[in-house]
């Protein structure tokens, strides 16, 4: 296998499709599409090794299968919207392609993301001889396999896991999301929950806060939100008792979200404009600078990663796995930044594990389901270093005080 198919050309499908023209080794052919040809032509000019293009409309299962027929890749890497993975999960099937996404499905009409949409796929997939792994960004993605590593090399038994996200930097705009608007802003203003002993627990959207000491960033204000890969995980690690994701949000952040929130602008329902529908979400999206746009002159960086308590030994023990990203780094080597970057390059690993045949299978699979280590070796090497770190009961004392 040597042959990918990337649908999306946002910010973060133009890292994937450069960070495979930088692996010619591995990707013998690289094709790109998205719904604006334009998109994909830019992208095209900036990568190192020669791809081709096309335009394709995501959401019509007869037209990505007719690229595919025309394309015939080994793997399709959909980093298109989440609201698209069912049809191109589809048309897959149809055309007898592997699959791959970095989120899960979310209905249009619905702030809510849910696997239970994909995991029905698995007796299709299985059926055809096909592999779909879902979730092979960072969060999910690389957050998921630091779990499977942690579970395979590090723990007898993990009792609990707090995903860590911060995004320390700056970009110098008033207002703006780091990824998609529509999908940040759902995905924020839901309400949010976490899994305890057996079942997800809700909460207020942003109701529960603390500071998190994150690695090379230092102590941060962080809300604990619902994540996907908190879904798929409590069925994967074994012996778990809770699970929990934060996420660092400014207070200008903050601030603006809730303008947003009270003049109805986070709305996803259609309201009637001079006698037009027009869903608020969507024409914010056209307001607010591009994901793409942010990369130049940003400053600071991410750090992301997944804190343990569990037992070794007979032993209690808690440790840390984590990647820091620099944001100028990041637009120095592919003209992003470090979010963008941090979700585009997993799913390049994640393909080359499916083409080295490290990962293999027939079915629907989340990432922790996989191997661990073939993924974690390579993936410094493609410019997401990880780090282990032993940590003491000081460590994290308002982390771990927090009682949810």
């Amino acid at each position: 296998m040597d042959s990918v198919l990337i649908i999306g050309a946002g910010a973060a499908g133009s890292v994937t499709a450069q960070k495979c023209a930088m692996n010619r080794d591995v990707f013998k052919h690289i094709h790109l599409a998205s719904r604006r040809l334009e998109s994909c032509v830019k992208v095209q000019k900036q990568c190192k090794t020669p791809i081709d293009v096309s335009q394709v409309d995501a959401d019509n299962v007869a037209d990505v299968v007719a690229l595919l027929k025309k394309v015939k890749p080994h793997l399709l890497i959909n980093m298109a919207l989440p609201y698209q993975d069912l049809p191109i999960m589809d048309a897959c099937l149809e055309a007898g392609v592997h699959y791959m996404d970095t989120a899960n499905y979310e209905p249009r009409d619905e702030a809510k993301f849910s696997y239970s949409w994909q995991w029905p796929y698995h007796d299709r997939y299985k059926a055809a001889g096909l592999m779909a792994i879902l979730g092979c960004g960072f969060d999910p993605g690389q957050s998921n396999i630091y779990c499977a590593y942690a579970q395979e090399h590090l723990f007898d038994t993990i009792e609990t896991i707090d995903i860590v996200d911060c995004n320390d930097g700056s970009h110098g705009k008033a207002f703006a999301t780091n990824f998609n608007v529509e999908i940040n802003l759902r995905e924020v203003t839901q309400r949010g929950k976490y899994w305890k002993n057996g079942q997800f627990i809700e909460i207020d959207p942003l109701s529960i806060a603390c500071m998190i000491d994150y690695p090379e960033v230092g102590p941060r204000k962080s809300y604990l939100i619902y994540h996907e890969e908190e879904e798929s995980l409590v069925k994967n690690i074994r012996g778990l008792k809770q699970i929990r994701f934060w996420m660092t949000f400014s207070d200008n952040y903050i601030k603006h979200l809730d303008v947003l929130q009270n003049i109805g602008m986070t709305r996803i329902d259609p309201v009637m404009y001079k006698g037009t529908p027009v869903i608020p979400i969507e024409f914010l999206k056209e307001l607010l600078p591009a994901p793409s746009s942010l990369g130049e002159n940003y400053t600071g960086r991410t750090s992301i990663g997944c804190i343990f308590s569990g037992t070794k030994d007979g032993k209690p023990k808690r440790a840390i796995i984590y990647n820091v990203c620099e944001h100028a780094e990041c637009f120095k080597e592919v003209g992003a930044q470090g979010v963008s970057y941090t979700t585009g390059v997993p799913p390049v690993v994640g393909a080359m594990m499916l083409f080295k045949g490290a990962w293999k299978g027939a079915g629907v699979f989340n990432v922790e389901q996989l191997p661990s280590k073939p993924f974690m070796d390579e993936i410094g090497k493609q410019g997401l270093p990880w780090h282990v770190r032993d940590m003491t009961l000081s460590d994290q004392q308002e982390l771990f005080a927090v009682k949810t």
